[in-house]
């Protein structure tokens, strides 16, 4: 067994080349062990979200706070409250964020994966 203690890690911007607009990210955990899992705790402001992205493994949403707004590519956008969870299928180009008119938080649970970041979503994407 091991702890993984939240104070212990530094909470850091997002970085601007694979976000828009303010978030802040902290790996919580990571382990090798078995299946390769990276646990990240992402707190989003109002309007802000990640570019499209794809994962190479499957990636967890929980949502811990406020509304997540996810849309996977050629799909309309859906939204996750607190207490929802979200799998995004290995290989589906998608983005999150917060939802309009909502600060979020969420768990972001990637097992054995590697990330291709590419374009920004625009505004309008992100208000259809």
């Amino acid at each position: 067994m091991r702890i993984f203690r939240g104070e212990a890690v530094p909470s850091h911007p997002a970085d601007p080349q694979s976000f828009v607009g303010r978030a802040h990210t902290q790996r919580l955990a990571s382990a090798e062990e078995g299946v390769p899992v990276v646990v990240y705790s992402v707190a989003i402001e109002d309007g802000a979200r990640t570019n499209w992205l794809a994962h190479s493994g499957p990636q967890w949403l929980l949502v811990v706070e406020g509304r997540v707004r996810v849309q996977i590519w050629g799909e309309p956008a859906q939204e996750a409250a607190a207490g929802d969870a979200v799998m995004i299928a290995p290989y589906e180009k998608h983005w999150h964020g917060a939802a309009p008119g909502s600060r979020a938080s969420h768990l972001a649970v990637n097992v054995n994966f590697t990330t291709e970041w590419f374009e920004p979503v625009t505004d309008a994407q992100y208000h259809a």
